[in-house]
This record gives structure tokens, sequence and C-alpha cells, in this order.
């Protein structure tokens, strides 16, 4: 078996991947954005795995132009993924990780909840962040993987548009701001159903993301992206013609 890794972007989380395939045995070659990626596609054709690790808004060009050889050992982990972003790019089964640990720079990893992991290299991808004591866990079904990416989304979603209103974290969100994240959260659910053309239960997807509040409660509602998400999703909203007053209302706060 080939034991090198390959991983596209080498930005926070790229270097938390990258530990832990070096401590599980595994060379890694970075590939950045200065580097001719098919020429080193033609000169490592056969990795263990291509980890894709560039940003949610550098995903869509990245998989454009990517190297056809390398196409069926590949790794996701962005935010805001969901299956069209692959499908529609040509990609049947690649390996999906919602990651749910964060790396910041200048502090070490933090865990949340376990990482759930779905996909042909699933058990590489347990084997490299069980050496760093990052628990993951096998999805079993194309429908369980899409609920734990549309509860990632979510969490991302809520917190950080509801963030944009109420600052702090989201312990605070949950004991002060309740009926705010109650109606981002109906809001938001209806885009990512519009999006999937599929629909979830409200209350176990609630109950879900309480589960990962509870994870980290000193997590910061706002993240560097939050206004860039809402942007987003009132596109996605007003393209749809999905109706969402308070999404309307914070971008209309924000502005003043």
């Amino acid at each position: 078996m080939n034991k090198t890794v390959v991983i596209v972007g080498m930005g926070e989380m790229a270097g938390v991947f990258a530990r832990g395939f070096l401590k599980a045995g595994y060379s890694v070659h970075p590939v950045t954005r200065n580097d001719d990626i098919h020429l080193i596609a033609h000169s490592i054709q056969q990795p263990a795995l291509i980890l894709v690790a560039v940003a949610e808004k550098d995903l869509p060009a990245t998989l454009e132009t990517f190297p056809e050889t390398w196409k069926s050992q590949l790794v996701l982990l962005q935010n805001e993924l969901l299956p069209n972003d692959w499908l529609t790019k040509g990609l049947n089964e690649p390996t999906i990780i919602s990651v749910w640990f964060e790396k910041k720079p200048g502090q070490d990893y933090k865990v949340l909840v376990p990482s759930p992991v779905f996909g042909p290299n699933s058990a590489l991808i347990t084997e490299a962040l069980t050496t760093l004591n990052i628990p993951t866990y096998q999805v079993s079904d194309d429908v369980e993987l899409l609920f734990e990416l549309v509860r990632k989304n979510m969490y991302i979603l809520v917190t950080n548009i509801c963030g944009l209103e109420t600052g702090g974290t989201v312990g605070q969100l949950i004991d002060h701001h309740s009926d705010l994240m109650q109606k981002i959260f109906d809001e938001i659910l209806l885009i990512q159903q519009h999006l999937t053309a599929a629909q979830f239960d409200a209350n176990s997807l609630m109950e879900s993301i309480l589960v990962a509040f509870k994870g980290d409660l000193d997590h910061q509602c706002m993240g560097r992206s939050a206004t860039q998400r809402l942007q987003r999703a009132l596109t996605i909203a007003h393209n749809a013609k999905i109706q969402v007053v308070e999404l309307e209302r914070i971008n209309q706060l924000i502005k003043k």
C-alpha cells in the first residue's frame, strides 16, 4: 500500500490532519496554491488518499480542475458542504468528514464532539485522528451522512447569524436568546431542505445541535465569515422565494 498522503491546501485544519497522518506512519505531500497540481499528480499517481483542505469558498474552483487520476481517493472536510458540491463535479464516492474540532492560529485543536466520517477512506482518516486523540465515528449510509452535514451547517449558520446580533458565546445564546435562536433555526432549516431536496425532523436536529453546544459552551457565536454566511443564506432564500424575515432583519441591523 502506498503510504503517501497528499494534502491540498495547508491552512490550520490541514496542519492537524498532517500531524495525524505523520504519527500514523504516512508521508505527507503538501499542495499549495502556487504548485502545479497536475504535475504533482503525475509524479504521485496512487497516493493513499488526497485530503482537500481548502476553504469552502475555494472548493468549487479546486474541484473544477482536479486531476482525474486522484478523484477516486478524495477526502472533503469543508464547512457548509452538501452532496451537490461534489456530485455536480462528477465525484460519486468521496470520503467525507464533518469536522467537529476547531483549530485557531497559535492554539492547539479543540474537540467539541466526535466527528462523523463516511466513505472509502474512512478507516485511514480515523486512524490518523486517533493518534491525536480526536474522536470519530463511522456513518452507516448516505441518509445518515446527509443528516450529519445538515447538522453541522445548522450549527454554524445559526450561531454565526445569531452572533451578528447578540455576540457572545453559544452558552449565552441558549440561556438568553433562545427565541432568536429558534427563529433563525427555523429559517435556516427551510434553506437546507431546499438545497438538499430532503425533509429533516426539526426536533432531532435541534437536539443534535444542543449536544454540540454543550461540547463547548464558551464557543464564540460569531466567526470571521458570519457576514458572508448570512449573505449566502439570503441569496439562496431569495432565489428560492423562501421567506426569511429574521435573516432580513439581522441584515438590516448590521447595515446600520
